[in-house]
């Protein structure tokens, strides 16, 4: 009998509590949406369309946690659709699936669902930009010793360095725009992954929910699996970018270096030891990054050897490590946004150390060149 209480207790609870968190209320529109549309194109009556969406009104009323899991019910999906059928009878509950499957309205929904952390990953980028925009302004004078392979190489200032950190984040927030663009596209209307008989009007669905284009290819509708790699790719990379950044800062923060200056607000102490002033908002900064890095090539890999079709690889399990990772740079964001807000500098340290480096000896060998005439591997040598 279905289902096997250990299915039941480590796949269907879990997939279920996963789509009443965030699945509820996307779920609901998208059965606002299909049910005016079913209407409008004369599939079903006004009055069958009136019964649905006082159904569905009454189910969004409760909140999700009336729409408990039951044991015997496969997942949300079924669960709501039985109190529809419920509240609007079998006669106009039961054709609110008319020309939709499971498959159309979950690829729609898991977009639904990213819609929101998307964007609020968005404005975080642009906050987090604004900070270290400002940051940079402060310091267009201040002279400190440049890096390659973690010796010092030539004298730059610390808003050179913070403009090449601001370069990548417009890079990485472009990705995010271009995988927006891909997440919001509708796959209803595809039904199993053929389509439908029914006379529907995919484009009208679209409207209603938000979408800003229809994917033409039923088939696709179904099987895509970019979208979730588009924003993975994205997501990898500003992880990536900040974990780079995350390494410098930590190097600038050690005693030896003595460059930063941060804030008590983020610092932690010893229990032993009383000199201590540990950075270790950066380490978990380090760690999240990590952490979103991981939850993406998740994504990934569980999109890399999967049939072009519908399947749970790209369904109720891709859904989880996408906001893991969405939120895990949510939170990254916001803390380094707060962090250089309020980061000071050892300007004056800044300075000597550059001086201390030899880090205009590539000028020095250029200067030869020019007032000598010098072969530039000559001079090279000399200097």
């Amino acid at each position: 009998m279905f289902p096997n209480p250990v299915y039941s207790e480590h796949v269907l609870q879990h997939a279920y509590r996963d789509a009443q968190a965030v699945l509820f209320e996307p779920m609901l529109d998208a059965h606002d949406a299909h049910a005016v549309m079913l209407a409008e194109c004369d599939v079903i009556s006004a009055e069958n369309a009136a019964a649905l969406l006082r159904a569905v009104a009454a189910i969004r009323a409760g909140g999700a946690d009336a729409v408990a899991y039951e044991p015997g019910v496969e997942d949300l999906f079924f669960r709501i659709e039985a109190q529809i059928i419920d509240a609007a009878g079998a006669d106009f509950g039961g054709n609110l699936q008319l020309a939709r499957s499971r498959n159309d309205l979950g690829q729609a929904l898991s977009r639904m669902a990213l819609r929101r952390p998307m964007l609020d990953l968005y404005a975080d980028l642009l906050g987090l930009r604004a900070a270290v925009l400002a940051q940079a302004q402060r310091h267009l004078e201040t002279v400190m010793p440049g890096y390659t392979h973690t010796q010092p190489a030539q004298p730059v200032t610390f808003a050179h360095y913070l403009a090449g950190v601001l370069t990548f984040l417009e890079k990485d927030q472009a990705r995010l725009a271009r995988a927006y663009a891909n997440v919001n596209e509708s796959p209803l209307g595809a039904a199993a992954f053929t389509g439908t008989g029914f006379p529907i009007d995919r484009q009208r669905l679209a409207d209603l929910l938000g979408f800003d284009a229809v994917i033409a290819s039923t088939h696709h509708s179904i099987g895509a699996g970019d979208h979730f790699t588009d924003l993975a790719f994205a997501l990898q990379s500003l992880a990536v970018g900040l974990g780079r950044m995350t390494h410098d800062l930590l190097n600038r923060a050690t005693m030896e270096q003595g460059a930063l200056h941060i804030d008590d607000g983020f610092i932690q102490i010893s229990s032993i030891m009383p000199q201590k002033r540990n950075p270790v908002v950066l380490e978990h900064l380090r760690a999240r990054l990590s952490r979103a890095a991981g939850y993406a090539q998740t994504v990934v890999l569980q999109c890399h050897n999967i049939p072009y079709g519908d399947t749970q690889d790209i369904e109720d399990e891709i859904l989880p490590p996408v906001l893991h990772a969405l939120d895990a740079l949510h939170e990254c964001l916001t803390l380094y946004t707060a962090f250089f807000a309020t980061l000071e500098l050892n300007e004056e340290h800044l300075r000597r150390q550059a001086a201390a480096g030899f880090t205009t000896a590539t000028e020095l060998a250029d200067a030869l060149v020019r007032s000598a005439g010098l072969p530039f591997r000559q001079a090279h040598k000399i200097v």
